[in-house]
């Protein structure tokens, strides 16, 4: 028996109007912040910048400014990927994810060392192991730079930014072995106690901390030296989760999500934007609810590395053609949440996506569903809604109505560009 395939509703594209400043010059705001910071290098000192793997706004150009700063007081930085096991747990791999962002040796005019040997630092008073980066233990100081925002596995004083980095984006593989090997519970309780440690005992001097808007801009830039990271990450954290982009409503039928991938979201798509986080030990997201998720397709920046695709019902033969099985699966035992690397239905079109995820609503017509398309999680300012949706949003002034999206199949049964 051949799937039913639906006529879906006629969609409208909206625009959700997030008022939140923008930082119009990040490389410029660095600066200022630096200059502000008091911090000093000495002359021919070898300074390790750590860059991570996300797709943070801005970043070569805010990177840029900050090889800058120190080589004009006449330090001698390199750059080293501080992405735990990400870009398949090798070093080839991970010099590749930073230069997909413009992060290359010629444009920042400095080395980049990567590597995933570590040196051991002291261990914490339970023998949980602490890593760090050989090239970050051997140079003179050592700078990070990364984005804070809420993490996709749990909520607690310090997520995803800085605290994270010092212990499992520093310590490569073997750092986020250790500490994930903790569970959820470990990310929660050692990950402040193991940074603490790094903290203690590496030669880590300074902290430039990013915090994006809604519409994945850079809203805030903070300077923290060595000391006042563990005392203002809760605070800067507060503050990004302020600002995190979310859907416009709360009850969805078939949530469409274009792509997925490492530079999007540690998880693929992001749990805090589509509301599933599945996590045995942490409460589901109560916003949105989502009753089946189609994900599209993979993010060519995430080099095959579909973790988060068991989040979605249903995905198609684009994505799972796509996906570099032993990088995802080097990432999913690290982590250790097998539940995010589960391959949902496959179908073979977009349409026929659609067919499986109206089966999946239960009785359902397709004038009624309530159907919203978007692009990532990073991206949800413009969005695809059936008319069920629009009909909610009518009155909200922070909706705009772009107009009617018209023919949404190609002949090959996949959705036009969006």
């Amino acid at each position: 028996m051949s799937l039913r395939l639906p006529e879906l509703p006629p969609m409208t594209r909206i625009r959700q109007r997030f008022e939140m400043p923008a930082v119009q010059d990040p490389a410029a705001e660095v600066r200022r912040q630096l200059s502000k910071s008091g911090v000093r290098f000495k002359q021919g000192e070898e300074i390790a910048v750590a860059l991570g793997s996300r797709g943070i706004a801005n970043l070569a150009a805010m990177a840029g400014e900050l090889i800058r700063w120190l080589k004009e007081q006449g330090a001698a930085p390199f750059i080293f990927p501080a992405m735990g096991s990400h870009g398949g747990a090798h070093a080839e791999g991970q010099q590749q994810v930073l230069e997909k962002y413009g992060v290359t040796e010629a444009a920042m005019g400095v080395p980049i060392k990567s590597s995933m040997e570590t040196v051991k630092l002291p261990p914490l008073e339970d023998g949980t192991l602490v890593f760090q980066d050989q090239h970050a233990a051997a140079a003179d100081g050592i700078v990070l730079l990364n984005r804070i925002k809420p993490h996709t596995d749990y909520h607690a004083n310090y997520e995803s930014g800085l605290v994270k980095m010092l212990v499992i984006g520093m310590g490569k593989q073997d750092g986020a072995m250790a500490i994930h090997y903790h569970g959820v519970q470990g990310l929660i309780q050692t990950l402040p106690r193991a940074a603490k440690q790094v903290l203690a005992h590496s030669k880590v001097r300074l902290a430039v901390g990013v915090i994006e808007n809604a519409n994945d801009e850079t809203c805030q830039i903070c300077v923290l030296k060595a000391d006042e990271i563990m005392a203002r990450e809760p605070g800067l954290l507060d503050e990004a989760k302020r600002c995190m982009p979310r859907l416009p409503v709360r009850d969805i039928d078939i949530l469409v999500v274009d792509r997925l991938g490492k530079d999007i979201s540690g998880v693929g798509m992001d749990p805090n934007v589509i509301g599933r986080m599945y996590v045995a030990s942490m409460p589901e997201p109560d916003y949105p609810r989502v009753k089946m998720l189609i994900v599209r397709d993979i993010s060519e920046k995430s080099y095959g590395n579909a973790l988060g695709v068991g989040l979605a019902d249903v995905t198609t033969r684009r994505l799972v053609d796509k996906i570099d099985y032993p990088a995802m699966n080097e990432n999913l035992f690290t982590a250790g949440l097998l539940e995010r690397g589960k391959i949902p239905v496959i179908a073979e079109t977009d349409h026929e996506a659609f067919g499986y995820a109206f089966r999946g609503c239960g009785p359902l017509e397709p004038k009624d569903a309530r159907i919203v398309r978007m692009q990532d999680t990073l991206h949800v300012a413009e969005l695809h809604v059936s008319p069920a949706v629009l009909a909610e949003l009518r009155n909200d002034p922070r909706v705009e109505q772009l107009g009617p999206v018209g023919e949404l199949f190609e002949s090959d049964g996949s959705l036009r560009p969006f």
